[in-house]
């Protein structure tokens, strides 16, 4: 039988999906039901229940299967990244109005209508996907129209599809960005969610934790004795850990050390984060 990653393939001894079946063991199979993240930011816990620990994160417009809901979470996968987890019911809707524009500012509001001087009814991360419907503008500002008749800034928001040209370019503008183990948007957000929401951006889908992202990312490079044959948008990877080369001598990454996203020298870091965790255990280009 082959072995799964229980991460990224939807299965439990009482339920699994049914793409799996003749590979995995389960009492049964089910097809997922296909959902969109309605919430802000929804939280993947490791099991259904509040208090479960945090493993991920999907953003509004989100893409996800559902293969089970009980006692208010939804047991799901999310489509663009495979990974698995439960998130709240309360999180989700059918898919109806397909997505049409991109979140494009780090964090935008949302209003009850075209006009900044409404008070907020919402606020949402880079990276979110909303549909607009429509267009209006108010002293001058122009709105992108929800199907709910709220509204966003436009200057917020790209057509989907639209890419950046540097994925490191979007890490440097997290700079600050509070330190949230698990976290997947600029409300906080964690290494490796750092890594794929900056590639997402710059229109490459790539896996979500760091293990994964060192297992499958791009080709590896020999930094040399003295790390010279780094080069901007490398990634460094310890045990648990990734950070993104800016230049030569630079990275950036989330770190429990500064709590954010934050500026750090490669040789500097790797003098302190050895004497707990070891050194780098692999460099690699995407």
């Amino acid at each position: 039988m082959t072995i799964h990653d229980s991460r990224l393939h939807a299965f439990r001894p009482d339920l699994a999906d049914a793409r799996l079946e003749g590979q995995v063991a389960a009492q049964r199979f089910v097809a997922g039901r296909p959902a969109r993240i309605t919430a802000s930011v929804a939280d993947v816990r490791k099991a259904g229940r509040p208090d479960s620990g945090l493993n991920t994160q999907l953003l509004h417009g989100d893409d996800v299967l559902v293969f089970d809901e009980a006692e208010g979470f939804a047991w799901l996968q999310a489509e663009r990244d495979g990974y698995v987890g439960y998130v709240s019911s309360a999180d989700l809707a059918p898919r109806t109005f397909e997505p049409t524009h991109l979140v494009t500012a780090l964090r935008t509001f949302v209003y009850p209508g075209p006009d900044m001087k409404f008070p907020r009814s919402g606020q949402l991360s880079i990276g979110s996907r909303v549909a607009v419907t429509g267009f209006a503008e108010t002293r001058g500002t122009s709105y992108g129209i929800l199907p709910s008749g709220e509204a966003i800034v436009l200057q917020h928001l790209a057509p989907l599809g639209t890419t950046a040209d540097d994925f490191v370019a979007v890490a440097e503008r997290l700079i600050d960005t509070p330190y949230l183990w698990g976290g997947f948007s600029a409300f906080g957000i964690d290494c490796s969610g750092l890594v794929q929401l900056s590639m997402r951006m710059a229109g490459n889908n790539v896996l979500r934790d760091s293990d994964m992202q060192e297992a499958s990312l791009g080709t590896l490079v020999d930094a040399g004795p003295d790390f010279s044959r780094l080069e901007r948008g490398d990634l460094v990877f310890w045990k648990g850990h990734v950070a993104i080369m800016t230049d030569t001598e630079n990275m950036i990454h989330a770190n429990g050390h500064t709590m954010t996203v934050a500026r750090e020298g490669l040789r500097a870091a790797i003098d302190r984060i050895g004497y707990l965790y070891g050194g780098p255990t692999g460099f690699r280009r995407p």
